[in-house]
């Protein structure tokens, strides 16, 4: 695994955390929401699993939120990260479109292109700092 990779791996890890304490779900509840296994729910929130763009569709429904805000890295994390989560996503881009089904294609296409602006401008904007 490359550190793009991990990176991005991480941010969503403590987003998923986040945003299911935050509505006070429990890793079995939202695990029951999603239809997968509370391991496979506690492997996604350590790192150690990836997600299929519908799993990831599904986890920000659940989660009430869109999908890139699963990417959203704290403030706190240094720009490079940011970058890196940048540059992973433009290269699964194509990856997450083709491996969906067509009734979620849409709202995953708006969720990248979403992250893509957040990640641009973001890094953009702490160039010039």
């Amino acid at each position: 695994m490359n550190k793009d990779e991990k990176n991005c791996r991480a941010v969503l890890s403590r987003n998923i955390k986040h945003y299911r304490n935050r509505i006070g779900l429990s890793q079995l509840h939202l695990a029951l929401e999603l239809g997968i296994s509370t391991t496979f729910l506690s492997d996604i929130e350590t790192g150690k699993k990836w997600v299929s763009a519908q799993t990831l569709s599904q986890l920000a429904k659940a989660l009430k939120i869109e999908v890139y805000e699963l990417f959203k890295p704290e403030k706190t994390i240094r720009d490079d990260v940011s970058a890196a989560v940048a540059r992973y996503l433009d290269d699964v881009d194509d990856a997450f479109i083709k491996s969906i089904e067509e009734a979620v294609r849409p709202a995953v296409k708006k969720s990248i292109t979403k992250m893509r602006r957040y990640y641009t401008d973001t890094s953009k904007i702490n160039q010039k700092k």
